[in-house]
């Protein structure tokens, strides 16, 4: 951890520096390195000759004084110190082209592709007469030449323009210098980390090796840290996420699954590929075996997402159970099945005779229907009553019957209209009008006489 506080306190050195001086030999010491010389010599002459090493001849590179050995060493540690270039060299390049295109560095975010698209485009305003086709995707294309012709960039003076076109062919040195060293690496990973090749390839085991620092490192990192190995921001051209891109996405494994399940397949393949890493690591396994058996896993469990699941078997009734149940029986039983129990009425009412309409309560079909009741030798008036639960108010048979005690043959009531003579029913009361005429001014009528006490 203090190693890695102080390489990024002297990356931020340098980058103040470089804000401070316009002339990166000043800043920049690696290509100009007798170190840096001597090491790409080597791994030039090397991949001229080809692998001579056999598997047979892995035990040899594990010795300190083999030269080969040394190299790949040298070569893990050379390509941290070219990454570390590459990125000081690219806010370099950020800082003199802004004033010129200042969106760029928000559409195209890997330093490389950066410079090379800084180098396309120099000083041109307009960008349609520039190609950029086979640096950026389509998509990222349209969108920068979009953003050129709105932007409030400047063109660069001449010499700040010829001062950033250099920082360009230098990244783009240094990373050529970086495929050689990863090509060397890559030739010799058969016998380095046979198990790790099997699991991953040999290109994407050199880049992975070399990424983390080397083998041991490699075989301390979690599998969630090795999957984002290498990875870099994918712009979506305007859209608002970004996805990160590693090397182990770079497998054939990983391409030749379906887009839906590549997310799972990814994190697979960085679990096993970080377990191949430890075999090697540990030396327990110089053939390779363990890497095949680990490679079968994923492939198997890619092919078993892959399957279709199983169809669902239609599920058979439980047995029926025939045997009589246990009920109480007595006179509550008797009771609750006289209560419930289907009645003739019922009967009849549910039945129908075919092609006859049935009666309803309201006509036309309208209501509750009636079935055969008055058709099989029953009274439907008296079946209307029981089956619509009809109560009989005895109210209604008594009005229009009696009011006031007796009519006497003068008051009659048809249809709830009451006709009545009046002065026939005063004579019958009396004589006299009703309420006070027929006490107090009735001619019949006679003082009473109370005695003293």
């Amino acid at each position: 951890m203090v190693e890695d506080i102080d390489t990024d306190g002297e990356l931020r050195g340098i980058e103040e520096a470089l804000n401070c001086y316009d002339d990166l030999d000043s800043v920049l010491k690696l290509e100009n390195s007798q170190r840096f010389t001597e090491t790409m010599v080597k791994i030039e002459e090397a991949l001229e000759k080809g692998s001579e090493n056999s598997l047979d001849q892995a035990i040899l590179l594990e010795e300190d004084d083999n030269s080969e050995y040394q190299l790949l060493v040298d070569c893990i540690g050379l390509s941290a110190d070219i990454e570390n270039e590459i990125s000081i060299i690219h806010g370099f390049i950020r800082d003199k082209y802004r004033s010129k295109f200042p969106e760029l560095e928000s559409l195209v975010h890997h330093p490389i592709d950066y410079a090379r698209v800084v180098k396309k485009i120099g000083n041109e305003v307009d960008l349609t007469l520039v190609d950029l086709q086979g640096l950026l995707p389509s998509a990222i294309v349209m969108v920068v030449s979009v953003t050129a012709s709105t932007t409030c960039g400047k063109p660069l003076p001449e010499h700040v323009l010829h001062k950033t076109i250099d920082a360009c062919d230098r990244a783009l040195s240094l990373d050529s210098a970086r495929g050689k060293v990863l090509a060397f690496v890559e030739s010799r990973m058969e016998i380095i980390a046979p198990n790790l090749c099997a699991v991953v390839g040999s290109a994407v085991a050199a880049k992975l090796m070399v990424t983390a620092g080397g083998l041991p490192e490699l075989a301390k990192l979690r599998p969630c840290n090795v999957r984002l190995l290498g990875a870099k921001r994918e712009s979506l051209a305007g859209f608002s996420k970004e996805f990160r891109v590693g090397y182990v996405e770079e497998t054939e494994l990983y391409k030749g699954t379906p887009p839906l399940l590549r997310n799972r397949a990814c994190r697979v393949i960085a679990s096993k590929a970080t377990l191949a890493a430890r075999v090697d690591s540990a030396g327990t396994d110089s053939s390779g075996k363990d890497g095949r058996k680990f490679r079968a896993e994923i492939e198997k469990s890619i092919e078993k997402w892959q399957e279709a699941p199983p169809a669902k078997r239609p599920k058979p009734l439980p047995v029926p159970n025939s045997e009589p149940k246990k009920k109480r029986g007595g006179r509550r039983l008797m009771k609750k099945k006289e209560k419930y129990g289907m009645t003739e009425i019922r009967k009849l009412a549910n039945r129908m005779e075919f092609g006859v309409a049935e009666e309803s309560s309201l006509g036309d079909g309208i209501g509750q229907g009636y079935g055969m009741l008055g058709k099989a030798g029953v009274r439907v008036s008296v079946c209307k009553r029981r089956l619509l639960g009809d109560k009989v108010d005895k109210k209604k048979f008594s009005k229009g019957r009696d009011y006031h005690g007796a009519t006497c043959g003068f008051t009659s009531s048809l249809a709830g209209i009451e006709l009545s003579n009046p002065h026939v029913k005063n004579e019958l009361c009396g004589g006299g009008g009703g309420g006070t005429e027929s006490t107090y001014f009735s001619k019949a009528g006679t003082f009473s006489r109370v005695k003293r006490t």
